[in-house]
């Protein structure tokens, strides 16, 4: 059983920074896919980043070049490094390990 906490969100004001983290335990953490995922109320989950094992690394189109994606695999740890946030980011971040462990959620809010 994999368990995943996220840590890190909050409220901040457009142009703002904010970084989440989620930490890993249960199963060996190196070898799988890791990423994070935002939803808002009313729409679909949607794929933030991505990051594989070795370090390979896929955003959306909203966030390239503002957001950043890393993993310690020595200390089970993945985060999101959000830069110039907008109003528009404004959702519950999850932590995603593949192929289907989630974590509970982090609320990031980015006021105008």
């Amino acid at each position: 059983q994999v368990q995943l906490v996220e840590s890190g969100g909050g409220l901040v004001q457009a142009g703002g920074s904010l970084r989440v983290s989620c930490a890993a335990s249960g199963r060996p953490f190196s070898f799988n896919a890791m990423g994070w995922y935002r939803q808002v109320p009313g729409k679909q989950r949607e794929v933030v980043a991505t990051i594989s094992y070795s370090g390979r690394t896929n955003y959306a189109d909203s966030v390239k070049g503002r957001f950043t994606i890393s993993r310690d695999n020595a200390k089970n740890i993945v985060s999101l490094e959000m830069n110039n946030l907008e109003p528009e980011d404004t959702a519950v971040y999850y932590c995603w390990r593949a192929p289907d462990s989630w974590g509970q959620g982090t609320q990031v809010t980015v006021s105008s």
